[in-house]
């Protein structure tokens, strides 16, 4: 099957999104699958209003139509809500064209956290957009409830997975600070309540690994804090495997990859009691939730790392990739290119 992906979110920026669509292609072309991305790398450009890492696509629909032209796909997939995936679904929808959408982030509530906007108005339009949808793919299944409570009628599951090559227990000193050792992987940014992690009373030493744009104004109130940038995944699996416990204190993550990376290092993890560690965490004893937060990372440092590892092995892109390609297989058609000449 030819599957065109159409993402707001890839390089350079480095998030779970970017992560799940280059696994998930990667996967789908090992099934025998022709996929074919489109992204902002195609289109000029402009920052993101406070988040300067975030490219904006600029009129997009003239080159966007053609792309999609030419390639034909038999399934067209829209991962994000943005300037690409508004094109894109305008074309769909202007040419009668089938189509599946993903929600990957708790969108409301970050623009909530980030501009004060109400969450009813951004429900408002991610209903809106997905509605044509045929399935809306959801990471979990406590999102796909929750999507269903705002009205969303046509949510199917599409689960997330970890590279269990690159992300392995392995002997590493690059951490050489005071034991034991809190580790922060991820966006530096509001809507990640990384602040909760770090005013946390705790032994030893902290680590943060990231960057974004409330890291400046982080360094400079927790100065103590040791700061990593953005590294390779190779570079970060010897980060997660020199870390006693991983610290995950986001309260909006619909999943949460890294929390599976930590694992799969062997590294406990310490959350809060909300979607994304339940989802992933769930009742197998690899990680510690409590409200309290500082007590979940001390329970942590008591889980046996072989445990971890043997929990993140339940999770693997292959199947993730399948289940993804799954709720494709009704949109098979003739090519677009022919219903386009014949609109």
């Amino acid at each position: 099957m030819k599957i065109m992906i159409v993402t707001d979110a890839w390089e350079p920026q480095v998030n779970g999104v970017v992560r799940t669509l280059k696994n998930t292609t990667r996967e789908l072309s090992a099934l025998g699958h022709q996929v074919e991305l489109l992204t902002p790398l195609e289109f000029r450009t402009i920052p993101c209003p406070t988040y300067p890492e975030i490219r904006l696509s600029l009129f997009p629909k003239k080159r966007l139509n053609a792309r999609i032209d030419a390639f034909g796909p038999d399934a067209l997939h829209i991962a994000t809500e943005g300037p690409l995936g508004l094109a894109a679904r305008a074309y769909a929808i202007r040419h009668k064209l089938p189509f599946t959408t993903a929600y990957h982030t708790r969108f409301p509530e970050y623009v909530q956290a980030r501009f004060g906007i109400p969450l009813s108005a951004t429900y408002k339009f991610l209903h809106w957009f997905h509605k044509a949808s045929l399935a809306v793919m959801a990471p979990t299944p406590v999102v796909k409830h929750d999507l269903e409570k705002f009205g969303f009628t046509n949510v199917v599951l599409w689960t997330r997975g970890v590279d269990l090559d690159i992300f392995r227990q392995m002997e590493s000193k690059v951490l050489n600070t005071a034991r034991p050792i809190f580790l922060y992987v991820g966006r530096v940014a509001v809507e990640k309540n990384v602040e909760a992690f770090l005013k946390l009373d705790l032994p030893g030493s902290k680590w943060v690994a990231g960057e974004g744009p409330a890291l400046a104004e982080l360094k400079s109130r927790y100065p103590q804090v040791n700061y990593l940038g953005v590294l390779t995944q190779p570079e970060l699996a010897k980060v997660y495997a020199a870390a006693d416990v991983f610290v995950f204190p986001s309260r909006t993550d619909t999943f949460g990859l890294v929390l599976l990376e930590a694992l799969a290092c062997g590294t406990p993890v310490a959350a809060y009691p909300v979607t994304g560690p339940i989802d992933v965490l769930g009742d197998g004893g690899a990680g510690a939730m409590n409200e309290d937060l500082r007590e979940a990372c001390l329970e942590a440092l008591k889980i046996d790392r072989d445990h971890a590892r043997a929990w993140a092995e339940r999770f693997s892109w292959a199947a993730a990739s399948q289940q993804f390609a799954s709720h494709l297989k009704p949109l098979q058609r003739p090519s677009f290119s022919e219903e386009s000449a014949a609109a």
